[in-house]
């Protein structure tokens, strides 16, 4: 008969990690894609302005 298997034990989590995720900061500039929007709508508002 085998001897049963070792139960493992998980590792503890890192108390510190959700913090500072909850902490990260959101982003502080446009995106590409909402900066080339941005560019398209003025191009079009200049060229309507013609």
């Amino acid at each position: 008969m085998k001897p049963p298997l070792k139960r493992r034990v998980p590792k503890p989590r890192n108390p510190y990690v959700s913090l500072v995720l909850a902490r990260k900061a959101g982003e502080h500039e446009k995106t590409p894609g909402a900066k080339r929007q941005a560019e398209k709508q003025a191009l079009k508002k200049r060229l309507a302005e013609q």
